[in-house]
């Protein structure tokens, strides 16, 4: 049998449209209904994951509700001196609210001890010929140290600065240029507090030019603090009242906040008067004001995306859980409220519900500032108390958007359609090739059979054409 490599190329017709149309017919309305299915399936999903991710948002911003903390922050607003910043505040939530003049009367410092004249020529005098061990206090800060033999000033200034359990002591060389002066070997200590003065002691006689003196306990120590140097506390005046710190930060010297101490208050030379800092510490209005814009917002993202994914011809038109939520939503947000002072619900903090759903600021009872100034605390147990609102609300948004909740459940189920309708266009594709191939074996014969039957004309006719008397018209 002669060999057809292509439809219709023995017998002269069109097979390969002939065939083409057959397929297309068996095609064609099936793809089309695929197309179209895979369509809406992607088209919902999209309208799922919108609404899903406005509703993750919200509750974002409600986990924050329900955290009582963001409603307990106090800020501090400081008035400093027109001399500069003399204090920095950092309040605690528990602190109360009020006004308080602050004045720096005294900076904390650590102390500073310079070696006698004439102790020292020069940077390279040795120190201690035979060696032997500093020790090195102040207050509750020790740290020893081995002076080698031979030990030059300058190796001494330097084993002192390097030494990995120095707690602070910093050590200088100062050059005179006087011969009766010499070099001046100067240590001073970080620690601060009046009775945190550093003290320096060793082992051996040899090293009391690097001892610090003290009439009663070590009157041969070479080391001199004056009394400028000495090591002393901060001081404060809070409202005329005096309070000392071994440092310049003050904790509790208003309960639950911490002052510190940047520089010195002007005092008048004629009534001996400091110039104070203003501090008014009061509740944090601000952030409240944010969190509540926040919450407004967002939650009107949640009402716009349902609303415009319900409307007709949307994919989310008519759908049950939508116009469940819608109404949950409102419903969580009008419960009553319990412990939360003047509010029965947070309709009566400054907020309000307009017809089309959308929530804002609202006036109608009580503006959000007047209910901050008459109620600041119960704003908070209206939100993030047991019974409040945000709690409700991230009950309900959880069943949305959860790992297991609605909204991924149905993400879940319509991905799996999705993936299925591949395998079904995969099968469906699968058979239209299993088809194309049949019909090509089918009409391989015919155009086989109509080529031979062809053949066969031709040599008939041939054959008649020369018998005698044959006339071909």
């Amino acid at each position: 049998m002669p060999l057809i490599t292509s439809a219709g190329v023995g017998s002269g017709l069109d097979l390969e449209s002939i065939i083409k149309a057959s397929v297309d017919a068996e095609n064609r309305p099936k793809m089309q209904q695929f197309a179209l299915k895979d369509e809406r399936l992607t088209v919902e999903l999209s309208a799922i994951g919108e609404v899903k991710s406005s509703i993750s948002k919200l509750n974002e911003t409600v986990e924050k509700l329900a955290d009582i903390d963001n409603f307990n922050k106090r800020v501090a607003n400081i008035t400093q001196p027109s001399s500069g910043d003399i204090i920095s505040v950092t309040p605690t939530s528990d602190i109360s609210v009020g006004n308080f003049d602050i004045a720096v009367t005294q900076l904390a410092q650590g102390s500073r001890a310079v070696s006698t004249d004439g102790a020292f020529a020069d940077a390279d005098a040795v120190v201690s010929a035979s060696g032997g061990t500093l020790s090195f206090a102040a207050g509750t800060n020790t740290f020893d140290l081995s002076v080698t033999a031979g030990m030059t000033l300058s190796e001494l200034r330097d084993a002192i600065n390097a030494d990995e359990n120095n707690f602070g002591v910093t050590a200088n060389i100062i050059n005179t240029g006087d011969t009766d002066v010499g070099s001046k070997l100067v240590l001073t200590s970080s620690v601060t507090g009046s009775t945190n003065n550093l003290v320096i002691t060793s082992d051996t006689a040899e090293l009391d030019a690097i001892e610090t003196y003290d009439a009663t306990t070590n009157p041969t120590g070479g080391m001199v603090i004056a009394d400028d140097d000495k090591a002393q506390d901060a001081k404060i005046l809070v409202d005329g009242l005096l309070v000392t710190s071994d440092t310049n930060t003050f904790k509790d010297a208003v309960q639950d906040m911490t002052i510190t101490a940047k520089a010195l208050s002007e005092q008048d030379a004629t009534s001996l008067e400091y110039d104070t800092a203003k501090l008014n510490i009061d509740y944090d209005r601000e952030s409240v004001n944010t969190l509540i814009d926040e919450l407004i917002t967002n939650y009107n993202a949640v009402i716009g995306q349902i609303g415009f994914r319900t409307r007709i011809g949307e994919p989310l038109n008519g759908d049950s859980s939508m116009r469940s939520l819608d109404d949950q939503l409102i419903t969580a947000l009008s419960k009553s409220l319990t412990d939360a002072g003047p509010f029965e619900s947070i309709f009566d903090i400054g907020l309000g519900v307009d017809k089309e759903g959308y929530l804002e600021k609202s006036s109608l009872v009580r503006s959000l500032n007047e209910a901050m100034d008459s109620n600041f605390d119960d704003i908070g147990t209206a939100f993030a108390g047991e019974n409040g609102v945000a709690k409700e609300l991230e009950s309900l948004l959880g069943n949305y958007v959860d790992s297991d909740g609605l909204l991924k459940q149905r993400e879940d189920s319509l991905n799996s359609q999705i993936k299925d309708l591949e395998d079904d266009v995969i099968n469906h594709e699968f058979r239209m090739a299993s088809l194309e191939d049949r019909l090509r074996k089918q009409y391989a014969g015919l155009d086989v059979l109509i080529a031979q039957m062809q053949q066969t004309q031709n040599y008939l006719g041939a054959q008649l054409a020369n018998l005698p008397g044959f006339t071909k018209k």
